[in-house]
């Protein structure tokens, strides 16, 4: 498939590079508006009882959309109950509220539910809140929260009006989304391109990585765009997209590249180097994305759309990447030919200093081959060391806590932040955390007083508020809400049940107090679920926690069985699994340590004790994905040197210097231009996206580094032959199905290899040098890679 692809882009490639500009403006011009068909929400199970619980109040009695909250500041000795400048005032805006067909009933304030004046009264009287709900859910709800605030925040009678709530957090979180996100690409993209003409020499070799991650970028977004035209998508989304789409064209791109300039050093023309660059490199690159989509597409297991989004665009950013890499990637270089080295800079810096410019050195003299000769000598204790670092480092992962996001994720001077923050510190209570209990079952008001009386009971519930009267402590205090039931054509009522509560609801005391309101018995026929910012809480890790065996499972079979058909070995995948988990945890002790417990100032973030449930999930997926791509990278090389020895534990070790030594320089170059682009994300100003951004820059550095460079090699170098080792059953089985390169690369026939051993491209040679065969493989041969014998012929290469 890749040399039909090679041949066909090499034999037209202007038209193709015509097509792919058309593609390009067309999903650019569909594409631009995506961000106006994604959502802010998604964090909650749908199918969870806070959930089911939710949409019953929303459906049965329009109630229990997002809230939004008006706050009323006075001077100072003011009190706002009962001075008839606030009254009128609140009053004003009760009034434009009521007058607004998305703001649900009731509408909350001191003036119309005093027995609510602990809520919505602060301790020193002088801020009133008025609080609605509204309808829309997470589409539109935010934006009727931003028509709503400019209509009503500003200053009235001497009296300064504030806004906030869950609706007014989605929108500013949109809007800031939308600002990170143009942010990131204006530091990632300038930024990337300066280090790309460092790492390819030239203006021009440079602009081709970005070329395709733009176009990777700008399609996936119409595609999101149509996605969510039909489902929910998260309007984070984009972020990733963003990300994934540059850091893996320039991953792709800058392999490729490699590849194809080691090709015309060994004498090849043009095309025939982009066709064995195609079936080596591109092989290689069409395999890693294979992987990393994979680990992407666990994410759809999750019932949330919040992580089912990061599906979406991850399978779509990985495939366009990759296509746009293994079609744009060989018409360009067949378009811009010797152009590619134009604006070399570094030639020019050469030349104006006067030096010389470098001799090319046989591999086994490189300073990367060095650094692995020594890795490999001292291979137990450099393993040891390593662990040891990596366990220490994960050991604040033991203590990782999930909870909800909320107001904090915006930055501190964001109005709604602002707002929440003052409530806390302020009032009482918070009616951010009050939950919301649905009674089903016959109509029997004792019943259901008894059962309201009981909740009003638990410790910390304030009160208790339904068809049967306000209770506090188990006693009536208030009046009833007429509104709060429904009866259905078949006498079944359903009653709703307003719980106010003292406790924050994502702190353990909510989630010990929902337990308890829980584990109250409802009296007989009356079955009750409960909704509310702690129940949905609850709700969402314990979905997360019952989901994620089998999202590891997924991610765990899948990376086993792909790496087994790269490598026919049982032993490398196990290895990558165990060194990626230990890495990762490693990653996470660090987002514990900076963002739950809130070291260094929470990097500018505030620290709420917790970590966004969704995102350690999200970045586990992406960056085990990410370390697969350059394990992909790593092994390919490894291993064609190691098909092209005899097989000893001496040619093991040659193999594991020679092939890190060849792509040592283009892993770190890719690694660190990776962790460019998440540093970017790193600079967003919602704190689980910046814990996002800078988690994975960590991930991918310590990966390409710490990982592939010392745990690798050491690993590699004392399991020796072992590192090939596979079952009887499972060699039969790689031999028919695993992956392997035919000996010509796709080349017409009677263009055989030709070239230098220096460059490990030489028709013949030795393992000292990782040059390989032009015979194309037998049967006999192919089943000979998984001996330890010398081989009756040498293998063909891997890319």
């Amino acid at each position: 498939m890749l040399t039909r692809i090679a041949q066909l882009v090499t034999a037209a490639p202007k038209r193709v590079l015509a097509v792919v500009f058309l593609v390009l403006v067309g999903a650019g011009i569909y594409g631009a508006s995506a961000s106006q068909y994604l959502l802010s929400g998604g964090y909650e199970d749908p199918h969870s009882e806070a959930a089911t619980a939710a949409q019953v109040v929303d459906e049965t009695f329009d109630r229990g959309g997002l809230q939004i909250v008006f706050k009323l500041d006075a001077p100072p000795g003011t009190d706002m109950a009962t001075d008839p400048v606030g009254m009128r005032t609140g009053r004003e805006i009760i009034a434009e509220l009521e007058a607004n067909p998305n703001v649900q009933r009731p509408i909350l304030s001191v003036w119309q539910q005093p027995a609510l004046a602990s809520s919505l009264l602060s301790e020193d009287r002088t801020s009133a809140l008025i609080v609605a709900t509204l309808s829309g859910g997470d589409n539109d709800a935010p934006r009727h929260a931003e028509e709503l605030e400019g209509q009503i925040v500003g200053e009235r009678n001497g009296i300064t009006i504030r806004a906030g709530g869950q609706a007014l957090v989605f929108q500013q979180v949109n809007e800031q989304t939308s600002r990170d996100l143009a942010i990131a690409e204006g530091i990632a993209i300038p930024i990337s391109f300066l280090v790309l003409i460092v790492v390819f020499g030239g203006v021009v070799a440079a602009a081709l990585p970005i070329a395709v991650g733009v176009f990777a970028i700008v399609v996936t977004f119409a595609v999101l765009r149509l996605i969510g035209s039909v489902t929910d998508v998260s309007i984070f989304a984009l972020n990733l997209t963003t990300a994934m789409g540059l850091a893996l064209a320039i991953d792709y791109t800058l392999l490729l590249v490699t590849r194809y300039r080691e090709e015309l050093a060994s004498g090849r023309e043009r095309r025939q180097a982009i066709l064995v660059m195609m079936n080596t490199a591109g092989r290689t690159v069409a395999f890693s994305a294979v992987t990393v989509a994979l680990s992407l597409s666990a994410l759809a297991i999750f019932p949330m759309y919040f992580l089912r989004s990061f599906a979406y665009a991850g399978l779509g950013v990985v495939i366009v990447a990759v296509l746009a890499a293994l079609v744009v990637t060989p018409a360009l270089l067949m378009v811009l030919g010797p152009r590619i080295d134009a604006l070399d800079v570094r030639r020019a810096i050469r030349r104006v200093r006067g030096r010389p410019e470098p001799a090319s050195l046989p591999i086994e003299e490189s300073g990367w081959y060095r650094f692995v000769q020594w890795v490999l000598r001292h291979a137990a204790p450099v393993g040891a060391g390593v662990i040891i670092v990596l366990l220490v480092l994960g050991a604040p992962f033991l203590s990782i806590r999930f909870g909800f996001p909320d107001d904090r994720v915006l930055p501190s001077s964001a109005s709604a932040h602002e707002v929440q923050q003052e409530i806390r510190d302020g009032f009482t209570d918070d009616l951010s955390g009050t939950l919301t209990g649905v009674v089903v079952g016959p109509a029997d008001p004792a019943a259901r007083a008894e059962y309201a009386a009981a909740l009003s009971r638990v410790d910390g519930v304030t009160s208790v508020s339904g068809a049967s009267g306000t209770f506090v402590d188990g006693a009536a205090r208030g009046p009833a809400d007429p509104a709060g039931t429904h009866t259905a054509g078949d006498g079944t009522v359903t009653g709703l049940l307003s719980i106010s509560t003292e406790v924050e609801p994502l702190s353990d005391a909510g989630s010990d107090q929902l337990d308890t309101l829980r584990a109250v018995p409802t009296p007989p026929g009356l079955a009750a679920s409960f909704t509310g910012l702690a129940a949905l809480n609850a709700d969402t890790v314990d979905s997360i926690y019952a989901h994620l065996p089998w999202v590891l499972a997924v991610i765990a079979i899948a990376t086993f069985i792909l790496l087994f058909l790269f490598t026919g070995s049982v032993v490398l995948p196990l290895k990558a699994l165990v060194l990626n988990v230990l890495s990762l945890s490693a990653t996470f002790g660090a987002m514990v340590w900076f963002f739950q417990e809130g070291h260094l100032g929470g990097l500018g973030t505030t620290a709420t004790g917790y970590l966004v449930a969704t995102m350690p999930v999200l970045m586990f997926c992406i960056a085990f994905g990410l370390s697969m791509d350059y394990e992909v990278f790593l092994l390919g090389r490894v291993r064609e040197e190691w098909l092209a020895s005899d097989r000893s534990r001496a040619a093991n070790d040659h193999a594991v210097a020679v092939g890190l030594a060849r792509t040592g320089r283009v892993v770190t170059a890719a690694a660190l231009l990776m962790s460019i682009v998440f540093a970017g994300i790193a600079a967003s100003q919602v704190s689980f996206m910046r814990m996002f951004g800078v988690g994975l820059t960590l991930a991918v550095l310590m990966d390409a580094t710490v990982i592939r460079m010392l745990l690798v090699p050491a690993f590699m170098r004392l399991a020796g032959r072992a590192n090939w080792w596979a079952p009887a059953p499972l060699r039969a089985l790689h031999d028919r199905i695993g992956l392997s390169e035919e000996g010509d690369h796709g080349l017409p026939a009677g263009t055989g290899t030709t070239g230098t051993a220096a460059t490990g491209t030489a028709a013949t040679g030795t393992a000292a040098t990782g040059t390989t065969a032009t015979t194309t493989k037998t049967e006999k041969q192919e089943s000979s890679e998984h001996d330890v014998e010398t081989p009756d012929a040498v293998p063909p290469r891997l890319g």
